[in-house]
């Protein structure tokens, strides 16, 4: 639901008990609705958040969620939010902005991994997925996956699933795409969706369909 960070919340609090998986991926924004000009920054500690630690604590899971954030300076910033069942801190900064997002948030200044259970996932969002150099920063972490929240139009899900491939064949890492399903804000009135999980060589694990409710899971060996 646009701009209602409970709501949103409260939807992804379902859907990491639906997953019941120890690391779910969500698209890009995925806690305020893709909405440049009105989607409002989220503090990591902002009590709406609640069911989604809850549910964290509750299944075990980490959740990497997607939405604005601001820093003491008052710059904000696209990114990526790991929340766990004891809160919420930001993991990752998008380093590569669309012209659209320039006119209102600043880069990331360094790619981002993320340490689970001894797995280094290596974080991405959106147009980072499209430039080789953030494959190739990113990959530098030493990385196992990598894993993208994104929003891209429903005509643009063929280039989504080859540039998956693409990036694991490339690297040689699992890759994971959270793709925004349904309507959102700033012209994505029909979305993509078709979250995908690939192995190292490029092979599909699993892929989800275009309904908002559709979730891709896989194990990781």
């Amino acid at each position: 639901m646009a701009g209602d960070l409970g709501a949103n919340a409260a939807a992804h609090a379902d859907a990491v008990r639906a997953a019941a998986v120890r690391v779910i991926v969500f698209p890009e924004l995925s806690l305020t609705g893709y909405d440049l000009d009105g989607c409002v920054a989220v503090d990591p500690g902002d009590e709406r958040l609640r069911p989604l630690i809850d549910a964290c604590a509750a299944t075990g899971s980490v959740a990497l969620a997607g939405a604005p954030v601001r820093d003491a300076a008052g710059h904000e910033y696209i990114a990526t939010l790991a929340v766990t069942g004891t809160g919420a801190t930001v993991a990752y900064r998008k380093l590569y902005l669309g012209a659209d997002e320039q006119r209102r948030f600043r880069p990331g200044d360094r790619p981002g991994v993320h340490l689970v259970d001894g797995w280094r996932i290596g974080l991405a969002i959106c147009k980072d997925t499209s430039v080789p150099e953030h494959h190739d920063a990113t990959a530098g972490q030493v990385i196992d996956v990598y894993a993208a929240g994104l929003v891209m139009h429903a005509h643009e899900a063929a280039e989504q699933y080859a540039r998956g491939q693409r990036i694991a064949s490339r690297l040689g890492a699992y890759v994971a795409f959270a793709s925004f399903a349904g309507a959102t804000g700033s012209g994505y009135d029909e979305t993509a969706g078709r979250s995908a999980i690939w192995d190292r060589s490029g092979t599909a694990l699993a892929q989800a369909g275009p309904a908002p409710t559709d979730i891709a899971r896989a194990e990781l060996r």
